[in-house]
C-alpha cells in the first residue's frame, strides 16, 4: 500500500518528466539560442538565408565566443542550423526535417519505450482521421507513389531478408499517407507513432518473424484503401483504416507473446 505522504513526490516526479518549470534557470548558451530564433523570425528570415557573422553575434550578446559557438551548435543539433565553410561560408538558417524532429523526439522514450498497445492506442484514433481527410486529395503523382510502395511487397518474398524489408515497406506506406496529410500537425504525429513502432525493438522482432500474418490480407487493405481514396469516399477511407488498425493491433500484440514466451522458455 503506497503511503499519503509517498503520493505528493510521486506527482511531482511524474509531472515533471512531462513539463519543464517556466522560471528554471537558463544556461547562457540557451538564451542565446533562443535570442537568435527570435532574430530569424524578426527578420523573417527563410531556409537558406544566412545569418549574422559570429563576431557580429558576440557583439549583440556580449558573450565569450564559446558561448555563441555553443547557442550555435544548440541550434543545429535542433535541425534550424547548418554551417558552410570555405568562401562564402557561414551559419545559415535550415529548414528542420520532420524525420529529424521524430528522432529528437524518438531518444525521449530511449530508456522508457511506450508499448505497443500504447502506440496503436494512438494510431487507432488518428490514422482513420487522416485516411478520411485524404479521400479525394491525394494527387496523381502521390498516388502513384503509394502504389509504387505496394509494388515492394505485392510478391512473396524470395528470403528472410527480403521479407523483413517488405514488413518495414508496409508502414512505409502508411509514412507516406502521413506526409500528404492537409493537416501537418496530425501527419506528424501520425508519422511519430509509425517511427515509434519502427523502432521499438519488439515490433523488430515481429517483422523479422519468419512466419508473418498473410501478405494478402494487408495488400487487400491497401488497394480497399486506395479505392476509397481516388474516389473520394471518405467514411469508406475511415472505416477501413480503423479495421486494419484493430486488426494490426491484435496480430502484433499476439506475436509479441509468442516472442516472450519464446525467449523465456529457451
Amino acid at each position: 500500500m503506497v503511503s499519503t505522504s509517498q503520493k505528493p513526490r510521486q506527482k511531482v516526479e511524474e509531472q515533471g518528466r512531462f513539463f519543464v518549470p517556466v522560471e528554471r534557470s537558463r544556461r547562457r548558451p540557451e538564451a542565446i539560442a533562443d535570442r537568435i530564433k527570435d532574430t530569424i523570425r524578426a527578420n523573417a528570415l527563410v531556409p537558406g538565408d544566412r545569418l549574422p557573422q559570429e563576431k557580429e553575434l558576440i557583439d549583440r550578446f556580449k558573450a565569450a565566443k564559446g558561448t555563441v559557438r555553443e547557442a550555435m551548435k544548440a541550434l543545429e543539433t535542433q535541425g534550424l542550423v547548418y554551417t558552410r565553410s570555405g568562401p562564402g561560408g557561414g551559419a545559415f538558417v535550415a529548414q528542420p526535417s520532420a524525420r529529424h524532429a521524430m528522432e529528437l523526439l524518438g531518444n525521449y522514450f530511449f530508456f522508457d519505450q511506450p508499448s505497443l498497445p500504447d502506440i496503436y492506442a494512438i494510431r487507432k484514433m488518428l490514422e482513420p482521421e487522416l485516411a478520411a481527410l485524404l479521400a479525394g486529395n491525394v494527387e496523381a503523382d502521390d498516388l502513384a507513389r503509394l502504389e509504387r510502395t505496394i509494388r515492394i511487397y505485392d510478391h512473396p518474398p524470395a528470403d528472410l531478408d527480403e521479407q523483413y524489408h517488405q514488413r518495414i515497406a508496409e508502414l512505409d506506406f502508411h509514412s507516406l499517407l502521413a506526409e500528404l496529410s492537409p493537416s501537418p500537425l496530425l501527419g506528424f504525429l501520425c508519422g511519430l507513432m509509425q517511427n515509434l513502432l519502427r523502432e521499438l525493438p519488439l515490433a523488430r522482432q515481429i517483422y523479422a518473424d519468419p512466419a508473418p500474418a498473410s501478405r494478402e490480407e494487408g495488400l487487400l487493405f491497401q488497394h480497399r484503401l486506395m479505392a476509397a481514396l481516388k474516389d473520394g469516399r471518405s467514411d469508406d477511407a475511415r472505416r477501413i483504416t480503423s479495421d486494419h488498425m484493430v486488426a494490426a493491433e491484435c496480430y502484433m500484440i499476439a506475436k509479441a507473446a509468442e516472442i516472450i514466451e519464446r525467449e523465456a522458455s529457451g
